[in-house]
């Protein structure tokens, strides 16, 4: 049986789902690398690896896009890079220590196994075969630059993972993705669920949180308010901006249906991922001191995180409505103030966190979190029905 996909309606396989599990557990590592470090420093530290971790993902996203991957020598190499990546999960605390060069070389070998079946792929497809020629040599040179990054230290071990980093990014926009295609309910339903995953991970850090401590009722209010604002996340991308992408990518084909996809998903989606983690962060640091102000850094990525998070669906509507005036005569439909509004809101909060209780912060962020819940289902009924009657 051929293992490359058709172009077709596919699902999102088992294999895929069990592969995702060690995201789960890389998202959480990047959280504990963060909250082991409260400092700018070790921010910055996590959101570079958290960019690495997610290249990687996106890479086998787009792989099984390609190839069906639980056919025989695809679902060995699936189960290879799912190996390789829990222990690039397992080095992440030490990625800036003593697990450096560890975390290096499987990273690099995580990469290369993507890049063997990308090669398996293109055994029948001549496109994809040029596609891979131009994106594989920055895969490898990113790669590189971070396992090299761990023989030293300070400013020149941070400057080679930021110039790593750009060099695996800058190499998507090789070629202009032509040579690979994309199965639109696949590609969509994939992303949307490593973002659950993300979500997961800050039901996670409210259960990490609270252990150690008697169950009072800051706690327990705490927990329920944690779960309120992911539900409130949760809607605010599943609700109609999940469906409208996934609408969109429908519409289109071939090359541009491959740029949208890049910057829609593996570039956008990001920020996105980066702010739950952030939010999850600062949920984690509130869980254990309810009845204290946050210091500035849990502060800011508990407000900041979700201020990034709404940010990014102005940057995921925008790159939505700039493809359809190109594409198309279509009208781009709505978009609103309503989360440039909550992203405003939850910055001026910050400076509201220093001096509050954390269980009051957590307070407010879930009222302006379920204050947008509100002016979507209100404001825009007719349109949001628009779009949901419209889903593929």
């Amino acid at each position: 049986m051929d293992a490359q996909r058709t172009e077709r309606d596919e699902r999102v396989t088992p294999l895929e789902l069990f592969f995702d599990l060690v995201v789960v557990f890389a998202f959480t590592q990047v959280t504990d690398l963060m909250s082991d470090d409260l400092t700018w420093r070790g921010i910055g530290r996590g959101l570079l690896v958290l960019a690495a971790i997610w290249w990687a993902w996106t890479g086998y996203a787009w792989l099984t896009n390609a190839l069906e991957p639980e056919e025989g020598r695809v679902r060995a190499g699936m189960f290879g890079a799912m190996a390789a990546m829990l222990v690039v999960a397992l080095a992440v605390p030490g990625a800036f220590g003593g697990d450096a060069v560890l975390f290096g070389v499987v990273y690099l070998l995580v990469l290369l196994l993507n890049l063997v079946l990308y090669a398996i792929a293109s055994t029948r497809n001549p496109d994809l075969l040029r596609a891979l020629l131009g994106f594989a040599p920055a895969a490898m040179i990113g790669a590189v630059l971070i396992l090299v990054a761990g023989f030293v230290d300070g400013s020149p071990q941070t400057v080679l993972w930021v110039v790593g980093l750009v060099v695996l990014y800058g190499g998507a926009l090789i070629g202009r993705m032509r040579g690979l295609s994309v199965s639109p309910a696949h590609f969509a339903e994939r992303h949307g669920l490593i973002v659950i995953i993300a979500l997961g991970e800050s039901i996670i850090a409210l259960g990490v949180g609270a252990e150690g401590f008697s169950l009072s009722a800051g706690i327990i209010s705490a927990a329920v308010l944690g779960v309120v604002v992911v539900a409130a996340l949760w809607w605010a991308y599943f609700d109609v901006i999940a469906v409208m992408s996934q609408r969109q990518l429908w519409q289109t084909s071939g090359a541009p249906r491959a740029r949208l996809a890049r910057d829609y998903y593996s570039y956008l989606h990001l920020p996105m991922i980066a702010g739950i983690v952030l939010f999850a962060l600062g949920l984690n640091t509130t869980i254990e001191h309810v009845d204290e102000p946050l210091d500035a850094v849990p502060a800011v990525a508990l407000c900041g995180g979700l201020a990034l998070y709404f940010l990014t669906h102005v940057a995921l509507r925008l790159r939505l409505v700039a493809f359809i005036r190109h594409t198309s005569d279509e009208r781009p439909g709505w978009i609103g103030p309503g989360r440039v509004v909550t992203f405003i809101v939850m910055l001026a909060l910050i400076p509201v966190t220093l001096e509050v209780p954390a269980l009051a912060s957590l307070a407010l962020v879930t009222a302006v979190c379920c204050a947008l819940i509100a002016w979507d289902v209100i404001h825009y009924r007719e349109d949001r029905a628009e779009v949901r009657r419209a889903r593929p």
